[in-house]
């Protein structure tokens, strides 16, 4: 990169008589960077601006499973989930409004726990909010249905609002006995921000990027809430 460098500039200067200045100036600016740290420009501004970055090149070689980093843990709340055809869309407003999550599951019913899906925040907000807006009838008590068919209703009962078209009824999962090894090589290798954790087709928990951060710092003997994510 410095013979690089020096090459660039001769080109963009055209000046023959200034190849040795770049060169003693390149030299020692190395020199300078090396000795105040190997840490590049890109990974400090990745890790000042506090992006959940995943290195690419580092090797994760420790023996934990996912059910270890999972979230929620033993005496955690319960994970936050939508049901398929039992929520109204003040049920669903309201856990919009209460948590900052990017994104829910979606399961049969909080009993089973049986995964159907995932479904976006923001798809959720904006569909909602067109449904008020174009749909007549939908109100607060109006029942959401991530299924493909409603059953039908009893008269004088508010419209339903089918979201099907929203779910993602294929999301990543992992089983709670998979390695870490292969779930951290699985998010930098697809670039996922989360990963559902289920056994024999029952959600159990997620994984999110950030939780794979923590938990590689916490193997390497850092203190993982030293970790600030923007």
């Amino acid at each position: 990169m410095t013979v690089s460098l020096v090459v660039i500039m001769f080109e963009l200067t055209g000046g023959l008589e200034y190849i040795v200045p770049l060169m003693a100036a390149a030299m020692t600016s190395k020199w300078v960077a090396d000795a105040l740290g190997r840490e590049g420009i890109y990974d400090a501004h990745i890790r000042l601006n506090g992006y959940p970055f995943l290195e690419a090149k580092e090797e994760f070689a420790h023996k934990t499973l996912a059910m270890d980093v999972m979230k929620p843990r033993r005496n955690d709340p319960l994970l936050t989930v939508l049901t398929q055809d039992s929520m109204t869309v003040e049920d669903v407003e309201t856990i919009i409004s209460e948590t900052t999550y990017s994104g829910f599951p979606v399961v049969v019913s909080r009993e089973s726990q049986r995964l159907v899906g995932f479904v976006l925040r923001r798809d959720l907000i904006i569909s909602i909010e067109n449904a008020r807006k174009k749909q007549d009838g939908v109100v607060s008590t109006s029942i959401i249905y991530f299924t493909e068919h409603s059953p039908p209703m009893p008269p004088y009962t508010p419209p339903t609002l089918k979201l099907r078209n929203i779910l993602d009824l294929s999301p990543f999962t992992v089983t709670d006995l998979t390695p870490m090894e292969i779930v951290v090589d699985i998010f930098r290798k697809l670039g996922l921000r989360q990963c559902l954790v289920t056994h024999n087709g029952r959600l159990l928990g997620i994984i999110t990027k950030k939780d794979v951060l923590k938990h590689i710092a916490q193997m390497a003997n850092q203190d993982p809430d030293s970790i600030l994510f923007n």
